[in-house]
């Protein structure tokens, strides 16, 4: 393969290479020896279901309640550190 891919390996390279190519190729014999004829094709191995709860209206803060927990606030806004020193 090191070949085919026109790469340089050392002798000790190869043999490592080898070992682990071995490795791999054993892994895919087991999982082919696998009896799936039983087993339908999925695209994922758990059940997907929803897991966030319903989107439902509820009071939410004023701006005022908002604005009186920040470090700093002008004009209804949050105010907040130039970045880098730019000019607004």
């Amino acid at each position: 393969m090191a070949n085919l891919a026109k790469l340089s390996l050392s002798e000790e390279e190869e043999l490592m290479y080898t070992d682990q190519l071995a490795a791999i190729l054993d892994h895919a014999r087991d999982i082919m020896a696998l009896d799936t004829d039983d087993l339908s094709p999925t695209a994922h191995p758990l059940e997907l279901r929803n897991v966030f709860r319903p989107d439902v209206e509820a009071a939410s803060l004023s701006r005022d309640e908002v604005l009186s927990q920040a470090p700093a606030s002008e004009d209804g806004r949050f105010l907040v550190p130039r970045i880098l020193g730019e000019a607004p």
